[in-house]
């Protein structure tokens, strides 16, 4: 029998990708299980800001197509925001205009440009969603042990380990000493979570000169400031990007001065050239998948990728993308 076709596979790697990847796989009949060295919720996914957008990833027309995928997946998902940590919320896109974007832009509902009144700039209104990423990871867990997967704690130093028909290399960031792979990088984000004073609008501005993105993503229970993009592998939060990311939220929306701060938070997003989303025979007829270097965008393509990586995986579509 073809191992492709076998049903037993591994997924390694328990952030959003991997979850998700692992869930198309259960629920087209697959035996799963997923190998983690970490629950979800200890992964940088948790930690992600999780706004629906494109964000810093190529290459771009595939990866418009899989966020297109993913939007459309997510729009169910939020008629049961309590369930799925996602929910449809209107904001701007700042320093951002429509014929600058990608054919794919053409497909979002409603995107417009801003008026005066809703940002002083140019910039993009949209309702888009986003993604309480804890709860969302949770409900990924429950999804796919209904589907009959398992979900067992393990530390993968070699690939060539991990016995399976089928093996799907979701590891992220840590493909660079995985695979190894040099080539996926660090880009450090800190995050101020705060009391939300009220603010129900998400907010993106990017300044260029200074090199920032600031943005204010609302949740009912608190505000998610950010944020950095360093070249860094830390995972300690540092006081003075924190006292920075304040700042500027709050020259932004000047409702966020005084709010009281809830605790930091600091990922390391997964960042290639390009995703590399590959199926490879090893020589004993196994199937490996590589499926990782997905930057700060894995939870918008995430749905788009994973059916993608799933074909692969079962032998249903060629290789993707490998620069």
């Amino acid at each position: 029998m073809d191992n492709a076709r076998s049903g037993d596979v591994i997924v390694v790697g328990s952030g959003v990708i991997g979850l998700t990847t692992a869930v198309v796989l259960a629920e087209r009949g697959r035996r799963v299980r997923v190998w983690a060295r970490e629950p979800g919720e200890l992964t940088t996914s948790a930690v992600a800001g999780a706004l629906w957008w494109p964000y810093r990833i190529r290459p771009k027309a595939l990866a418009g197509e899989w966020a297109l995928r993913s939007l459309s997946v997510y729009e169910e998902l939020a008629s049961r925001p309590a369930e799925t940590g996602v929910r449809l919320v209107e904001g701007v896109q700042g320093e951002t205009r429509l014929d600058e974007l990608e054919p794919w832009t053409a497909r979002v509902p409603g995107l417009r440009a801003a008026t005066a009144e809703e940002y002083a700039g140019t910039g993009l209104w949209a309702r888009l969603p986003l993604i309480d990423m804890p709860v969302h990871l949770r409900w990924l867990r429950e999804r796919f042990l209904k589907a009959g997967g398992t979900i067992e704690t393990r530390t993968v130093t070699d690939l060539a380990e991990v016995e399976a028909p089928v093996v799907v290399n979701c590891t992220g960031l840590g493909a660079h000493t995985l695979v190894p792979d040099p080539a996926v990088r660090p880009v450090r984000g800190q995050l101020v979570i705060v009391e939300n004073p009220g603010i129900r609008t998400w907010l993106v501005s990017t300044d260029s000169d200074a090199g920032t993105t600031t943005y204010v993503f609302p949740h009912p229970d608190r505000l998610v400031l950010g944020g950095t993009t360093d070249d860094d592998w830390s995972l300690t939060p540092d006081p003075g990007a924190a006292r920075s990311i304040v700042e500027r939220c709050v020259a932004l929306r000047p409702e966020i001065a005084g709010a009281r701060v809830l605790g930091h938070r600091v990922g390391l997003r997964p960042v290639r050239d390009a995703v590399r989303l590959e199926r490879e025979v090893l020589p004993d007829g196994r199937v490996l998948v590589h499926h990782y270097g997905h930057g700060g965008a894995g939870v918008t393509v995430a749905w788009g990728c994973a059916r993608e990586a799933a074909g692969l995986a079962l032998g249903e579509e060629p290789a993707a993308v490998r620069p």
